[in-house]
């Protein structure tokens, strides 16, 4: 069957369109990605603006026509931190049912940490043992462990890339004040929930998903997207400690020149690094293996679960 998973992200809305069946792997057959930025599009009180309501709803409009031009059985859409911690969502989520007839769920950070944990699972197989997964969206950092495909813990924390880039890094090139306030930040709140996962002993592998790990392993050396999913790509924290002193360094345009780096996720990028060095150093982790597959991805797994065999 076809089916559409329609991503509401902090930063981008994704539809992916796959022809999936249970026990194959989902193949992709369309791709169709807007950067919105919705994190940035928020007022003082943390409610999303009327411009950014407009922008979501037309955004969301093309996203339900593509699905259906491309002939999908079922669309899958969620929404995540931008729009679940929004003062006014269930405005939001009113207003893209009335114009555009879409029942749009949000995902907790928990079921985000869940659903992307069962997606490396299925990617990497029993083989890898204990997983440890991490991702850093443009919201909020996802972390989750376990044996099975249902993780042992997963925690959610506001530590998206984002998120902080907006509140605490408004200098270009950032403020080496800002960078300690942002790094000593993040650190503390990680710090909370170390206990949680080192309860379960160490980790067999461990794996990050997200375009921000991405990039880091790809400044880092790893090879391009280009060279196939199958290439292994590995990102070290000593290469990442090298990094994060060298990003606070430069301008956001000079972030933009890096190898696999996009304009629009340069700004974010130190931040991110921030949040990936403090969650390696602080969970023991010397290295970290790239999925390519994440959260949309475990929403289809998880919709081909529960069809009838």
């Amino acid at each position: 069957m076809r089916l559409g998973v329609l991503d509401v992200g902090s930063n981008t809305i994704h539809l992916l369109v796959v022809d999936a069946h249970p026990g194959a792997r989902p193949l992709p057959a369309h791709s169709h990605k807007v950067e919105l930025r919705l994190a940035e599009l928020l007022d003082g009180h943390g409610a999303v603006t009327p411009e950014g309501m407009e922008r979501l709803v037309s955004v969301l409009a093309d996203a339900v026509q593509a699905a259906e031009d491309k002939g999908c059985e079922d669309l899958l859409p969620f929404a995540t931190s931008a729009v679940r911690e929004a003062t006014n969502a269930d405005e939001v989520l009113a207003r893209v049912k009335a114009e555009t007839g879409l029942d749009l769920p949000i995902l907790s950070g928990e079921d985000e940490a869940r659903l992307t944990f069962l997606a490396a699972r299925r990617w990497f197989g029993w083989s890898a043992g204990r997983l440890l997964v991490l991702d850093i969206g443009g919201g909020s950092l996802e972390i989750a462990c376990g044996i099975d495909e249902e993780p042992d813990a997963a925690v959610s924390l506001p530590l998206g890339a984002g998120r902080l880039t907006s509140g605490w890094l408004p200098a270009d090139p950032a403020d080496p004040a800002d960078v300690k306030a942002l790094r000593r930040h993040a650190r503390a709140q990680i710090a909370r929930s170390v206990g949680v996962f080192s309860r379960f002993g160490a980790p067999d592998h461990v794996v990050a998903t997200s375009k921000t790990f991405r990039q880091l392993a790809r400044i880092a050396g790893a090879a391009r997207s280009a060279d196939g999913l199958y290439v292994q790509r590995d990102l070290t924290r000593k290469s990442l400690e090298e990094w994060v002193p060298r990003l606070a360094a430069m301008t956001i345009a000079q972030r933009s020149t890096l190898p696999g780096v996009s304009d629009g996720r340069a700004g974010q990028l130190l931040a991110g690094a921030l949040v990936a060095e403090g969650a390696m150093d602080l969970l023991g982790v010397e290295e970290l293996e790239i999925c390519p597959w994440a959260l949309r991805e475990g929403v289809i797994l998880r919709r081909l679960d529960h069809l009838p065999s």
